[in-house]
């Protein structure tokens, strides 16, 4: 028996593939990296005390971390989608909107462009399709 010869991946083609899934943001290294202070300053809000600082002054809190003005304008509209695209982690954003007085299917259902109710029964109907456009280039 002959032993297959392995192919070599492009690291790069492989990580961009996910970049056409439509509708989806894949949190890979790069936005890990990308997305450092943007998390850090989410991760701040476990403390009682940055909440407080954060709710008196969002705008000035905000100038405290190493962030990008596109991060820090996301943050701001609280866009979830501009934050992930900034590198945002949904689990640290969490903090985020729970500092908010937000839900997590809040978060989810803002990010799909449905109110926290149609996401919610969304979920309970079994979720999205599996049918329909799996490519931003159109393919199935």
């Amino acid at each position: 028996m002959t032993e297959k010869k392995k192919e070599r991946i492009n690291i790069h083609e492989y990580l961009a593939e996910f970049e056409d899934i439509p509708g989806t943001r894949v949190f890979t290294a790069q936005r890990a990296r990308k997305g450092y202070w943007l998390n850090q300053f989410a991760m701040s809000l476990m403390k009682a005390e940055n909440r407080e600082r954060f709710k008196a002054d969002e705008k000035a809190y905000l100038d405290e971390w190493d962030l990008t003005d596109a991060a820090k304008q996301a943050v701001l509209d609280r866009d979830y989608n501009a934050m992930i695209d900034e590198g945002g982690n949904v689990y640290y954003l969490s903090k985020l909107f729970s500092t908010d007085g937000k839900s997590f299917q809040f978060a989810a259902g803002s990010m799909t462009g449905m109110t926290q109710e149609e996401y919610a029964q969304m979920m309970i109907n079994g979720g999205r399709s599996p049918e329909g456009v799996r490519s931003k280039k159109g393919g199935y």
